[in-house]
């Protein structure tokens, strides 16, 4: 029997107890990685341990982040995943609202990375992983604050790589489309008609459809993986074709 590609591999998912963080931990688990997920629930499955963590409180992640190292006994791969979702244009969100998601979804991310870098650094396969957005990249309606989040994700991505690169650690991210998450979920029940917005919402990829939480897992693992070592400052789009296709209406 093969060894499994991700044997050996300790790594940490934050927002790891739902949506794209579970269903990363759970792929990476399934090839073979050892993997905490950092969260403010604890309740994951076996095999995944699960340890409590506020992103936007530095005590709260440096605390993690060492109780993950010494459960795994170290650290190769960091999953930046936590985050929070947005809607409305500029003039929606107050000043609080911007500063709560910039703050989790960006500096969440800088206070885990931070944390986690003096053990990456002592690895043979470091890699951070950060779960950015179609929004960095394409101009979509009521999301101003998500997508100025996410365009700092993608930014941060690229300065973290090129920081970290010749200390061994590679830094990539995923930039998903429209995902079939609990957040997309509360999202449909509020609508008028949440058969039409998920259809709507569906229609925005040219696949027609949602992407599902496992198809995102399934590329942060495989960036994750030592096959990818020549990967570096990244962003592989897991959008159903969103944003590179200019495809026809149906029917034309």
């Amino acid at each position: 029997m093969s060894t499994p590609e991700l044997d050996g591999v300790r790594a940490i998912v934050t927002g790891g107890a739902s949506g794209i963080g579970l269903a990363t931990a759970t792929e990476l688990a399934s090839r073979g990685a050892r993997v905490v997920c950092l969260d403010l629930n604890t309740e994951v499955p076996a095999p995944l341990t699960g340890v409590r963590c506020d992103v936007t409180d530095k005590v709260s992640v440096e605390e993690a982040v060492s109780a993950a190292a010494r459960i795994l006994g170290g650290l190769d791969a960091v999953v930046n995943n936590a985050g929070i979702g947005a809607q409305g244009t500029v003039e929606d969100n107050d000043d609080d609202e911007w500063h709560r998601v910039i703050d989790l979804n960006v500096v969440g991310m800088v206070r885990v990375s931070r944390a986690a870098l003096p053990h990456l650094r002592a690895s043979d396969n470091a890699s951070i992983t950060n779960t950015c957005s179609i929004a960095a990249t394409a101009g979509l309606p009521q999301r101003a604050l998500y997508s100025a989040s996410k365009g700092a994700v993608l930014s941060l991505t690229q300065a973290m790589a090129a920081d970290h690169v010749r200390e061994g650690v590679r830094v990539n991210c995923v930039n998903p489309g429209t995902v079939s998450t609990p957040w997309i979920a509360r999202l449909l029940a509020k609508a008028d008609d949440p058969e039409a917005e998920r259809a709507a919402l569906g229609a925005r990829q040219p696949t027609g459809r949602l992407v599902e939480a496992d198809e995102v897992a399934y590329a942060i693992a495989n960036l994750v993986s030592p096959r990818s070592r020549a990967v570096v400052g990244t962003s592989v789009a897991v959008d159903g074709g969103m944003q590179g296709l200019r495809v026809r209406p149906a029917g034309s």
